[in-house]
């Protein structure tokens, strides 16, 4: 059976296991249509779970807002345009090779933003919520590839030799602090160039891309500090029956 056919089976772990320890040779012919495959499977899990996590919060009576002091309103979910293939060019041309779960992410779920307030919960935000935003689908005329570009040069401009070893990190999403509307530090995204099945997805800690995206899940869209049982009870709900990636 091939990885999409052990990966549709539940083994999973496994399948991601194997993929990763294959590392850029995942790209080699004969694998990377399979690997491809899986990845694009992921993804439409992913957006499964995107989209039933932004009705359930819906009917909570959840609001979508802006991290800022506007507190304006935000649709929490833009999925993909016809330019998102494009942009998936230009990033390999500007940034070097991507990693398949990262194009497959692009090409089938679009972009994510589960800030905001629950009225059971209005501290919500701080608990770190959901945000992958690629295309910047919701910021009309704003140029996301000017924004990648700058973020690079100036990474280029104040890393040392020793730090640009690990590679850069394109900005995906504010902090968990920033969700909060609270200074916080650099923004969650990809270490790029990145070959690989699955990269590395820079939060709180680097981890790969699916394991960040699992530990979300399991936490109904909210990984961070829940302190109170309420909390922890609502993100229970959030979560059931949510799709295991």
């Amino acid at each position: 059976m091939n990885w999409l056919g052990r990966y549709r089976a539940g083994e999973r772990d496994e399948v991601w296991r194997e993929l990763r320890q294959l590392g850029d040779t995942v790209r080699d012919p004969g694998r990377i249509e399979d690997a491809a495959a899986v990845c694009d499977e992921m993804a439409r899990r992913a957006r499964w779970n995107v989209e039933t996590l932004v009705e359930r919060l819906v009917g909570q009576g959840y609001r979508f807002l802006s991290f800022d002091s506007a507190q304006t309103d935000v649709v929490p979910h833009v999925p993909p345009t016809p330019d998102a293939p494009a942009l998936v060019d230009w990033l390999r041309r500007e940034f070097g090779p991507l990693p398949l779960t990262l194009e497959s992410w692009i090409g089938a779920v679009g972009d994510v933003w589960l800030v905001g307030t629950h009225p059971d919960w209005p501290e919500s935000s701080a608990a770190d919520p959901l945000v992958i935003e690629v295309e910047g689908s919701r910021y009309p005329g704003a140029d996301v590839r000017g924004l990648f570009v700058e973020e690079r040069d100036m990474w280029r401009e104040t890393t040392d030799e020793g730090a640009a070893n690990d590679g850069f990190v394109l900005p995906l999403a504010p902090d968990s602090l920033h969700k909060d509307n609270v200074s916080g530090g650099a923004p969650y995204g990809m270490r790029l160039p990145d070959a690989c099945v699955d990269g590395i997805f820079v939060s709180d800690v680097a981890t790969p891309f699916v394991a960040y995206l699992n530990r979300v899940f399991a936490n109904g869209g909210f990984p961070g500090n829940a302190p109170g049982a309420a909390q922890r009870r609502l993100r229970q709900e959030l979560s059931q029956g949510l799709l295991a990636l």
